[in-house]
């Protein structure tokens, strides 16, 4: 099930406090994604992304995902405090209600040269599709989603294969990640025919997987881009998201 966010014109799949599992353009509009050419720190990035968001003449409120680059995978209670920290300025935008929180998120940790705190990569908002080409054409973002289950419970207890790093297990968790991401984008009634770009997360070698578990369900349509990173939670080993935009620029 899907719900509008009238405020920001566009649709998401809801989640949890931090993060929705992924936001829609509604009709009429389209998603715009911008990178940070080099990272920005948090503070100073949602600095950079409302200058941006009012410069092209659109309210805060359509702010609606953005990927995050962390120092260092968090235990469970150091990404909650994280979580409330980050979901602060989203209440000054009115765009968290106190509950539910209609922006998509990925948060990774790159294993290499990580920045010293947590910053922004890129961000996407809604605006008026410009009509030009496919410009009205829809467009999404799902939002990063690794090998743990839903529902109540530990990481522990609701990752795929915990700590298991044999080719068996890291096929499943490729799977598992895969699948769920189908699931997000058939919310919205997509699928990965529709899809501009993937993206991957992990430093485990998931290369001996690729041809099943992606490439045959359609999911490297437009290629695969693949970050030397971990997702942000201790134990996860690997992370996917993906989109349909039409319009991305790097700043």
């Amino acid at each position: 099930m899907t719900h509008d966010f009238a405020a920001g014109n566009y649709r998401f799949i809801p989640a949890v406090f931090q993060y929705s599992s992924g936001a829609a353009a509604a009709s009429g509009y389209e998603i715009e994604r911008v990178r940070f050419d080099r990272l920005v720190p948090l503070a100073e990035g949602f600095a950079q992304v409302a200058a941006y968001i009012q410069a092209a003449g659109r309210p805060l409120t359509a702010f609606c995902a953005c990927e995050l680059r962390s120092p260092a995978a968090f235990t469970e209670d150091g990404f909650l405090k994280f979580n409330q920290h980050y979901v602060k300025t989203l209440a000054q935008w009115g765009i968290f209600d106190g509950t539910t929180n209609p922006v998509a998120r990925s948060n990774v940790c790159p294993e290499i040269d990580p920045p010293a705190e947590p910053s922004f990569y890129a961000f996407s908002f809604t605006r008026p599709a410009q009509g030009i080409g496919n410009g009205a054409a829809p467009s999404f973002v799902i939002a990063g989603g690794a090998e743990a289950r839903g529902g109540a419970g530990s990481y522990p207890e609701r990752i795929v294969r915990y700590r298991d790093l044999s080719p068996e297990g890291l096929q499943e968790k490729v799977r598992f990640t895969t699948r769920e991401m189908e699931r997000r984008m058939e919310l919205f009634g997509f699928g990965w025919n529709d899809t501009t770009a993937a993206q991957a997360y992990s430093i485990r070698d998931f290369h001996p997987v690729v041809a099943d578990e992606l490439v045959r369900r359609g999911a490297l349509r437009s290629g695969l881009t693949w970050h030397f990173a971990r997702p942000p939670v201790i134990d996860l080993e690997y992370e996917m998201d993906c989109r349909r935009v039409l319009r991305e620029v790097v700043i």
